[in-house]
């Protein structure tokens, strides 16, 4: 059984899945600074109560043309590094890291292209990991050593 109160080391970049979006091998970068975590997306719309947006560019490796589709969603209003003031919708789904899952709260937004779509920011991270920022893809290599044993 594992001890809620030990915090995982975690690097200033890794690779993470995202299962119930079915996209896998997402590189994200652990973002300190912002509070919320988001995802780069595009062509956001409401219809019908239902927020529709694509995830990822279409220049991005993983990009399919897939429409997503998410019935419960939020808005948030969110200041970004710039410190522009943006109303965002947010969105809840799990994420696979550390060979384990996760609740996490999104935001999405158009970021243009972005190296990497997602920024885990603290809310996500607090009470779970320490960040190490001389480190990169700790829970990634962490799990292909497990694959290669």
């Amino acid at each position: 059984m594992k001890n809620n109160n030990v915090k995982l080391l975690i690097g200033r970049t890794d690779i993470v899945d995202f299962p119930k979006l079915n996209l896998l091998g997402i590189h994200v970068k652990i973002d300190t600074g912002a509070y919320t975590s988001s995802f780069h997306c595009h062509d956001i719309k409401i219809e019908n109560n239902i927020l529709k947006c694509q995830l990822l560019d279409p220049e991005h490796h993983k990009f399919e043309d897939v429409h997503f589709e998410f019935s419960e969603f939020s808005q948030k209003i969110v200041k970004s590094s710039n410190g522009q003031i943006e109303n965002r919708y947010l969105i809840k789904t799990e994420i696979f890291i550390f060979d384990q899952i996760y609740p996490i709260a999104l935001t999405l937004s158009e970021r243009g292209s972005m190296k990497y779509p997602v920024l885990l920011g603290r809310k996500f991270l607090s009470k779970k990991f320490i960040v190490d920022t001389s480190k990169k893809y700790i829970s990634f290599k962490n799990l292909n050593t497990k694959l290669t044993e």
